[in-house]
């Protein structure tokens, strides 16, 4: 049997990684991690935002512990193969005040105690203050409890200590978890922590833990204290994993994806896998799965036996000590496969718009009716009969004069062929199109004998090829007469005209036509002068450099171009760019000489060089844009 643990970081992003995109269900992932009891944490997701395919897969039973006020924050999982293993009981958090609806009774409960504020230490706050009971703690859902017969299971998703003011929360949280364990070990129960704990346990288990400034104060920190108190021989809980690699170096489960760390495993190792002195003869084997992508952790597991023999040589078997080989019992109550949702028992909101769903008529058991989907919007169709009620639109002018259009003479006016046209046809047209204003159609109008001189330019532009309106001559060529007719005659009908308009039309006729001729001798001019140099192409060649990207600068130790990067963190600065050395971290990398010794950098990894993209533009515009001398 295999224990698995991994912090994925996000059940949805899991998926987008390879291998894990190249499986069709949530299920094919987890029979690809090829263990029985598979322990998730940081799943990032709430129980109303929890897809069907990851929270009752076919051959697994889920277990979840959400926070209860941050969405998406969070929560950890459990999920056992039912065709080997089913526990016996579970629960959610650590201190017991976690319950689901109706509570879990006497006999559902895993423990007799539970661990109780005033009877602990607890670390207090900025503001001195303890907490008087463990409801906040507990409230993040960060730990499920399961009972295996054989052993209690817990699966914790430690604090991380963010600032300092969390740090009291994450004490806090240790504390709890401590008091759990003590208290199952007190009732005769062996017990497996298994997660996050967020502690290098020792400085093998660091990156930079081997460095002299970092050795000497490991343990200082509280967190790192407590942790090295707890596991032997200081204290009851083992290493399991490190048990079987006791001076293995880099075995990290974490890495800053940030800044590319995993490249050169420069990681930590946070993850563990503790047991009580009872679980060891079971654990067969141990280690960890780094070549396991899709998160900023690495998996990590212990294997069992299938049988053992104890000191006194009688022969115990796994299957005898634990509900195992698919004895088929019902899962504890707080598997997902029992919720109301997936129970069967509760009606979704999604089933209402499945496809092919029916919905029966109140009173009307013969007429079934299909379920409510929204159909795409549809243009509203007519008839033929409809559109033939239609008037048709003509544009005519009594005077069919070439000539432009004198402010005193008549303006041309709308006609329409059927003038008793119905309230429903005006509908139609008015659903149809949108109805175009007199003066718009008196441009038209007007536009249809431009002079000579107009005419041929737009010709000239038309055979160019030229797309749009280069000039605002071209708004005034003249247009073929099909279209013309065609695009007067879609038009909607209009009976009536303001002759004020038409005096509109034609003043401002006579105001583009002046317009377009100054146009034309300004590009004469312009032409003419084209042999002769302009301002213009040297501001061009100002704006080109003004606005090229930015050649990297070289940082000063290594000689090589640097790589820029944008801050996301929120706060003054971010959106900005920045250049630093475009080597991978590592060991002894150059963190500045505020956070690193001289003598403790390794200059084969990144230097501390950096320069902000504004100030490297400057400079490059100083020295008037010259590229970075190359590298000899």
């Amino acid at each position: 049997m295999r224990i698995l643990s991994w912090n994925i970081n996000g059940v949805r992003t899991l998926p987008q990684y390879h291998p894990w995109n190249t499986f069709k269900s949530f299920q094919d992932i987890l029979l690809h991690l090829k263990a029985d009891i598979i322990c998730f944490q940081e799943m990032k997701t709430s129980r109303s935002g929890l897809d069907r395919n990851i929270a009752v897969p076919d051959l697994f039973d889920a277990f979840f512990s959400f926070p209860t006020n941050k969405g998406g924050y969070s929560g950890v999982a459990v999920y056992t193969d039912t065709r080997t293993v089913t526990p016996l009981k579970a629960e959610e958090g650590l201190s017991g005040t976690l319950q689901p609806r109706p509570p879990l009774a006497l006999d559902e409960r895993i423990s007799r105690s539970y661990p109780h504020a005033p009877e602990m230490e607890m670390m207090p706050d900025e503001l001195a203050n303890t907490p008087s009971d463990l409801i906040s703690l507990d409230a993040e859902g960060r730990a499920l409890v399961l009972d295996f017969s054989l052993f209690v299971l817990i699966n914790v998703y430690c604090p991380n200590e963010t600032s300092d003011a969390r740090l009291s929360f994450k004490m806090n949280y240790h504390f709890m978890l401590q008091e759990r364990v003590n208290k199952l070990i007190n009732e005769g129960r062996e017990v497996i922590v298994v997660g996050d704990v967020n502690i290098c346990a020792t400085p093998l288990d660091h990156c930079d833990g081997h460095l002299a400034s970092n050795a000497a104060t490991f343990h200082d920190h509280p967190a790192r204290a407590w942790f090295r108190n707890w596991l032997t021989p200081n204290g009851c809980m083992t290493d399991a994993v490190r048990t079987f690699w006791p001076g293995r170096k880099g075995m990290y489960t974490c890495w800053n994806t940030k800044i590319s760390a995993r490249e050169t495993n420069y990681g930590t190792r946070v993850d563990y896998i503790l047991v009580t002195p009872g679980m060891l003869p079971w654990i067969k084997h141990g280690d960890i799965h780094p070549s396991l992508k899709g998160s900023d952790h690495c998996p990590i597991f212990i294997d069992l036996h299938d049988e053992i023999v104890t000191s006194t040589g009688k022969t115990l078997t796994l299957r005898e000590a634990m509900p195992v080989d698919g004895k088929k019992i019902e899962p504890p109550r707080l598997a997902a496969r029992r919720w109301e949702e997936f129970s069967g028992k509760q009606t979704l909101l999604s089933s209402f718009f499945a496809k092919g769903g029916m919905v029966t008529v109140p009173g009307n058991d013969s007429q079934p009716l299909a379920s409510p989907r929204l159909s795409p919007p549809q243009a509203p169709a007519v008839s033929s009969a409809l559109l033939s009620r239609i008037p048709d639109v003509i544009l005519t002018d009594p005077a069919q004069d070439t000539d432009l259009p004198d402010a005193s003479e008549p303006c041309p006016f709308l006609t329409t062929s059927n003038s008793k046209s119905s309230a429903s046809s005006d509908r139609i047209d008015q659903e149809q199109k949108p109805i175009m204003r007199p003066s718009v159609a008196r441009k038209r109008k007007a536009a249809a004998d431009p002079p000579l001189a107009v005419m041929s330019k737009a010709n000239k532009i038309q055979k160019k090829g030229f797309a749009g309106q280069s000039t605002l001559a071209a708004f005034f060529a003249q247009a073929p007469s099909q279209s013309q007719t065609s695009d007067v005659a879609d038009d909607p009908p209009t009976s009536e005209v303001d002759p004020s308009d038409c005096l509109q039309v034609n003043a401002d006729y006579q105001l583009a036509l002046r317009l377009s001729a100054s146009q034309d001798l300004d590009t004469l001019s312009q032409s003419s002068l084209s042999s002769t140099p302009t301002p213009s192409s040297g501001s061009k060649a100002a704006w080109s450099q003004l606005m090229a990207p930015v050649q990297p600068p070289q940082c000063v130790v290594h000689g090589e171009a640097t790589k820029e990067y944008t801050v996301n963190k929120p706060g003054p600065n971010k959106g900005k760019t920045f250049f630093i050395c475009s080597r991978p971290v590592g060991p002894g990398y150059d963190k500045g000489k505020g956070e690193r010794l001289r003598e403790e950098v390794d200059h084969k990894y990144r230097c501390n060089f950096f320069k902000w993209s504004a100030e490297a533009r400057r400079e490059a515009l100083q020295a008037g844009a010259k590229p970075p001398p190359k590298r000899q």
